[in-house]
């Protein structure tokens, strides 16, 4: 029987810190398809530390190294983003059964459903945006040479013809075509907007269930296993989509408030919005993530990835095409 990744961890900080550490508690907080995520303590001679451990389970659902997602956080950390922080990181896949990355851990909820109920009860639904809206500017104006030199960077520096090679690339390999996502690919590539002025760290999955909300609203950003170097209208699209509102869809921005909350937090705090290119980059994230799902359904049918979240995420896959219809039709 395999060792419980528990006793690897608490063999593992007590060597790298050099004292004795106990875990304690050690116990999964989510049902994420692709990483493993949990709390414990950490207890060594001097106290008890709350933290939060996250680890890649296969090479196969890596997207970006964990020590390139760890420096993208320290340096979001350091410009004023509410984000954990990281405290140990550690590439080697023996230590514990995969690469992971050691953080504090954050009070508040997390789950979509639990954040749409205290928006509800305690009235942020404008405060949560405002305060996403500032935190994406603060994450844009980071100087991208101080950026770790693995983090992902589009092709010749243009992100829009990136996106778009990579998306007819996504679409050309699906096992069932979706004529619906061939159609907006044209649309995509007829309307394609001149590349942005510069590029930004962008982090490309900031939306609910991906932020941890405390009476006060937002209390850190979580995820950053997307983030590479691309156009700033990327990452404030994706919180907009239907996808996120959670059937509150009257409020455009995650189910909490209008996107004309987002953009204004995000001029204030420095962030340079351009509608059009806003409008563009929300059918291309519509038709991604409608192509990413199917792909993540394939990924556990072929036995490369096993989750049952995988699975039910193809079935998903007709909503974004119905998104996508949306976006397409005349006077949207």
């Amino acid at each position: 029987m395999d060792e419980p990744i528990e006793h690897r961890l608490e063999r593992w900080l007590s060597e790298v810190e050099g004292a004795p550490v106990t875990v304690e508690g050690f116990a999964p907080v989510s049902a994420g398809a692709r990483r493993v995520n949990a709390l414990f303590d950490a207890v060594r001679p001097g106290g008890t530390e709350r933290l939060s451990f996250t680890m890649n389970q296969t090479e196969e659902i890596e997207i970006i190294g964990v020590a390139v997602e760890a420096g993208v956080r320290t340096l979001a950390e350091q410009a004023g983003v509410r984000t954990p922080k990281i405290h140990h990181v550690c590439t080697d896949p023996s230590a514990v059964g995969g690469p992971f990355f050691i953080s504090t851990a954050v009070d508040g909820v997390s789950i979509p459903r639990q954040i749409m109920r205290k928006v509800d009860s305690l009235g942020l639904g404008e405060t949560i945006v405002d305060q996403l809206g500032t935190a994406m500017a603060r994450l844009h104006s980071i100087d991208i040479d101080l950026a770790p030199e693995l983090l992902p960077r589009p092709e010749n520096a243009d992100p829009v013809m990136t996106a778009l090679g990579l998306l007819r690339e996504a679409i050309d390999t699906m096992v069932e075509p979706s004529p619906t996502f061939s159609m907006a690919l044209r649309r995509l590539e007829d309307s394609a907007p001149d590349e942005p002025a510069s590029i930004v760290i962008v982090h490309r999955d900031i939306r609910v269930g991906n932020i941890i909300v405390d009476d006060d609203g937002l209390a850190a950003v979580l995820d950053w296993e997307t983030c590479h170097l691309g156009d700033a209208m990327e990452d404030l699209v994706w919180p907009c989509l239907r996808m996120w509102r959670f059937s509150e869809n009257q409020h455009r921005v995650g189910g909490l408030a209008g996107i004309d909350v987002l953009r204004s937090a995000y001029e204030r705090g420095g962030g340079q919005w351009d509608q059009t290119r806003f409008d563009w980059w929300r059918l291309l994230a519509t038709v991604r993530w409608g192509v990413s799902l199917t792909g993540q359904a394939r990924a556990h049918l072929e036995g490369r990835h096993r989750s049952i979240v995988m699975a039910a995420s193809g079935r998903r896959r007709s909503e974004l095409e119905y998104d996508t219809l949306m976006l397409l039709r005349p006077g949207r």
